[in-house]
């Protein structure tokens, strides 16, 4: 066995077939040998490494995004060091600093909100660099999200058509995405004569569903229960605001419509289903490794901008008529 297939088994397991990988790993698992990555990227002047920022590791959004960046790192040999920002960007530098001490050659950020800073720090490596989450008109390189402001006009459309006409929101841990559907929500409701300040219900505090039902029942007192549809800003304050809305006696969807975003696995079941917008995760997580994997290896994606969409799922919570 030549040390060129054990390189490849190691390196790049996808040009490897199942059985000499397996006689091979065989042999690692026996002999108990751990390859030295940091004399291989002195080697090779190649690290091999990914460096990833995401906002937060206990927010279950970004699972799936995960799921998709390690699939395709996986199959093309690459190694994900993934840090968790918890939505400072002061923070988010400071992991940008530690990730770049690593010499990764290619970095994946969530959004746009990087401090001056941060940013050139990023243009210096000159590594290829993907913001994902957020589709940003001026990207530092490369872009894969959705528009947040456009969903947020979607669901306040589509819950006026469904028939309910005075419309709240619930948003928690005010970030840029959260604000940009606030704001494309406000903006439709202003269009046509809806809107009036005391529907919103805001907090920078994280989401959860008890917070969601809290802020629920402050909403429903603030607008003097004249609400008929509240969008949250996720699935999480969604839950909480339907079953504060069941202890309320609040019948959902004949009184009041409610809508969630992110479209959580559990939001199908609940009684009655939830509403939410449905956002294609996983395939921006591998959408975003596929373009700084072609970018190393000298392709130049078709686009370097790429918007993935979403759909506004209604199910039984807002389906009075």
């Amino acid at each position: 066995m030549s040390g060129i297939t054990v390189s490849r088994v190691i390196n790049h397991p996808n040009k490897v077939s199942p059985s000499t990988r397996q006689a091979v790993q065989e042999t690692i698992d026996m002999l108990g040998y751990i390859p030295n990555q940091s004399a291989s990227s002195l080697a090779s002047a190649r690290s091999r490494v990914i460096g990833v920022v995401i906002p937060s590791l206990s927010n279950v959004v970004y699972t799936d995004v995960l799921r998709g960046i390690y699939d395709v790192a996986g199959t093309t040999g690459y190694k994900v060091v993934m840090v968790d920002s918890h939505y400072s960007a002061l923070e988010e530098e400071r992991m940008v600093r530690t990730l770049l001490s690593q010499a990764p050659e290619a970095m994946i950020l969530t959004g746009g909100e990087q401090t001056r800073a941060c940013e050139r720090l990023l243009l210096k490596a000159k590594v290829p660099i993907v913001q994902m989450m957020d589709l940003l008109e001026e990207p530092l390189d490369m872009n894969v999200g959705i528009s947040h402001y456009e969903a947020g006009r979607a669901v306040a459309e589509r819950l006026l058509e469904a028939g309910y006409g005075q419309l709240g929101f619930i948003g928690a841990r005010m970030d840029t995405r959260v604000k940009q559907r606030m704001a494309g929500f406000q903006a439709v409701l202003e269009e046509r004569g809806r809107f009036w300040k005391n529907f919103v219900m805001t907090t920078d505090q994280p989401s959860s569903i008890e917070l969601g039902g809290e802020l629920f029942r402050k909403l429903m007192a603030q607008s003097g229960d004249v609400l008929d549809g509240v969008f949250c800003c996720n699935d999480d304050l969604a839950l909480g605001a339907l079953f504060e809305s069941q202890r309320m006696g609040i019948s959902v969807p004949s009184e009041l419509g409610l809508c969630g975003f992110n479209d959580f696995e559990v939001s199908a079941f609940t009684n009655p289903s939830l509403s939410s917008v449905s956002v294609p995760r996983y395939e921006m997580g591998v959408m975003a490794a596929e373009m700084v994997v072609a970018a190393l290896s000298g392709t130049e994606p078709e686009q370097t901008r790429r918007d993935l969409g979403f759909e506004v799922t209604l199910r039984q919570s807002t389906d009075h008529l």
